[in-house]
């Protein structure tokens, strides 16, 4: 499994091989297919054990003020994106012919449950429209910082997790404008809408 993130995560899923993965991970290329019956089946048992790997360290602590909860969480994101790189790019990087079927359910599936469970922390049960199309743009956001901190890592990382913390103030606070539930959740929150 380990082996064939790690080479999903540098190259496109239509061009690694079973051949590719028993390679990396000194195996038979019957093995391969033994456990996993093919390159599409496995790609799949690789990218939900990256995801509940990912959502297991998410779940979030309780407790705190939200915006603590937040940054708590994003800094056991870049943990994790740290720790497995590998698992947290092909998770983000499927290209667009692999965002169907069962790979897009899994990658839209973290992405779901992630937004819930800002929704949760935010004390907020059902979304409104602005709410909700705002958190799908943080996360977005949060993925797209994350993948390019992997690849570059010239910034620091409690930089980088403090300025998407105030991104996603400031997204509320553009999103107070048009919303005035939103404004009222800022207030919860402890700011103050523009």
């Amino acid at each position: 499994m380990a082996a064939a993130l790690e080479l999903f995560s540098r190259r496109d899923a239509e061009d690694v091989s079973i051949d590719d993965v028993a390679t990396a991970a000194g195996a038979s290329r019957a093995l391969v297919y033994h456990y996993f019956g093919g390159k599409q089946e496995l790609y799949v048992a690789a990218l939900r054990s990256a995801a509940e790997r990912l959502e297991s360290r998410l779940r979030p602590q309780g407790g705190g003020r939200p915006l603590d909860e937040l940054a708590s969480g994003l800094a056991c994101y870049f943990d994790f994106a740290e720790e497995h790189a590998a698992g947290f790019a092909a998770l983000l990087r499927g290209g667009p012919a692999n965002r169907t079927g069962e790979v897009g359910e899994i990658v839209d599936g973290v992405r779901q449950r992630l937004c819930r469970q800002v929704q949760k922390q935010m004390g907020v049960e059902e979304p409104g429209p602005v709410l909700r199309a705002t958190l799908r743009s943080w996360i977005a956001s949060v993925e797209t910082a994350g993948l390019d901190w992997l690849e570059h890592r010239d910034i620091e990382r409690p930089t980088l997790e403090r300025m998407l913390v105030d991104q996603m103030v400031a997204l509320l606070a553009v999103a107070a404008r048009h919303d005035g539930d939103v404004g009222r959740l800022l207030e919860v929150l402890g700011e103050r809408p523009a």
